[in-house]
């Protein structure tokens, strides 16, 4: 019998196994059958997005010193892009040096314009080439400052927003470091802009203020304690993402920019996003509810909606089977996680039909995704489905689901954490099992 509070490995075959276990664990996840809704279009103000599945920001960390994409990097686009998904979210890509999470990190400047040009044209030509001369994924680059986890070198530099007990000792925060002021906050604010001046010049659809996995904007959100203008009050704890995207949306338009934002940190309060006061280990979605509803009448007409903090509550970003080394293995079944994910996603959107929402978390169901997706997408808590480590693992799904219908259970992720574990050995990461030739070695180290 399954059990909330144990975490178990997935051995689900099919989804009446699927099904069976989520009402025995009293779950509120929907399934269905049908998932046709995953290969219809979807209308995004002027735009019509090819499908409605997505592949998330994954990062490879395989740029080059400069900034500009390395050989994996384009490899890793031209199989993004072949596999036929509707949406493409290129993985985080830093706004100024100092602010990358690993001297690898995609960092977009005046002098490095031309291989992100060329690492799109291919992306985009694979899509052509694979799917038909009619197939054009839309394609969102996320602007990114690392904040407390930056490392633009061999050590880490963290920028932080405010002192957070639990997580500064992680990163060797001392107690004496100051956090970022607000005159350089504002200078940083000009940075993201700048940043998207050149991605449209580059020819990106869209750019995404990133607001999520405890990086520099998502604390800024929970910055309780912070004084001066970005800290204390919902308005000033705001104030950065917003001013970052109303200054982009005024300038180049509201259907350019979007936000990969997360709705609940897991993280206590009054450090963490999206928590209740009153019980600070418990979700309380009325500023992150608040918050899309400003953005949305600002005229933001997509947003990839996430949770939790993949270098401290792993299991909240994404259910896995195994742990990184180290790593815990969480006292919950990962179908709670999952079930999070979902419903919190659904309220977050709650009451806003005009609103594009991008769901995450999904990879961990592995080939029983879809039916999730879809229940989702019916329910309307989503309109379209993020793939992250599911992209790592087989960069064709969308493909797949469009020609059979199904996803093969070859064809998963399978939940190993193996491409995180490279990225905290400092490697190049993707998958392990599925891309053994190159990323084998480079695990085995």
């Amino acid at each position: 019998m399954s059990d909330r509070n144990t975490h178990a490995p997935f051995r689900f075959h099919n989804l009446d196994e699927l099904h069976a276990a989520i009402q025995e664990l009293g779950l509120d996840i929907s399934v269905q059958d049908d998932v046709s809704c995953l290969i219809q279009p979807v209308q995004l103000g002027g735009r019509t997005i090819p499908n409605a599945m997505a592949v998330q920001p994954m990062e490879g960390c395989d740029g080059e010193a400069d900034g500009s994409p390395g050989e994996l990097t384009y490899r890793r686009y031209r199989r993004f892009g072949a596999g036929g998904a509707g949406l493409i979210w290129f993985e985080a890509c830093a706004v100024v040096e100092s602010g990358r999470a690993n001297p690898r990190q995609l960092w977009l400047h005046e002098g490095n314009k031309g291989s992100f040009a060329l690492m799109l044209e291919e992306c985009l030509s694979a899509a052509r080439e694979s799917m038909g001369a009619g197939h054009r994924p839309f394609n969102v680059l996320q602007l990114t400052h690392s904040g407390r986890y930056s490392k633009p070198g061999d050590t880490f530099v963290p920028v932080i927003a405010y002192h957070d007990p639990l997580l500064d000792q992680t990163r060797s925060v001392s107690p004496d470091q100051p956090p970022i002021s607000d005159d350089e906050l504002k200078r940083l604010e000009d940075a993201f802009v700048k940043s998207a001046r050149l991605a449209f010049e580059v020819g990106f659809d869209a750019v995404d203020v990133k607001a999520c996995h405890r990086y520099l904007n998502n604390e800024l959100l929970s910055a309780h304690t912070r004084p001066g203008e970005f800290g204390g009050s919902y308005e000033n704890r705001t104030r950065f993402l917003k001013e970052c995207v109303g200054r982009i949306r005024q300038e180049f338009g509201a259907d350019r920019v979007t936000t990969r934002m997360n709705i609940f940190d897991g993280h206590p309060y009054p450090y963490g996003w999206g928590m209740d006061a009153v019980n600070p280990n418990a979700p309380d979605l009325t500023e992150p509810k608040r918050l899309i509803r400003e953005l949305h009448e600002g005229g933001m007409g997509l947003m990839n909606l996430t949770m939790g903090n993949p270098y401290f509550t792993p299991h909240i970003n994404r259910p896995y089977d195994k742990p990184i080394t180290g790593g815990n293995r969480p006292n919950e079944h990962p179908l709670v996680g999952e079930e999070r994910l979902v419903s919190l996603t659904r309220q977050a959107r709650e009451g806003l039909l005009g609103l594009a929402v991008i769901g995450s978390g999904y990879s961990w169901l592995r080939h029983l995704w879809p039916y999730v997706a879809a229940a989702e997408i019916s329910r309307g808590g989503i309109q379209m489905v993020g793939m992250g480590r599911q992209a790592f693992a087989y960069p064709g799904f969308a493909k797949e689901i469009m020609e059979t219908g199904r996803l093969d259970p070859k064809h998963t992720c399978i939940s190993c954490s193996c491409c995180s574990q490279i990225m905290r050995q400092g490697g190049t990461a993707g998958c392990v099992p599925f891309d053994a030739e190159v990323y084998g070695p480079v695990y085995r180290g």
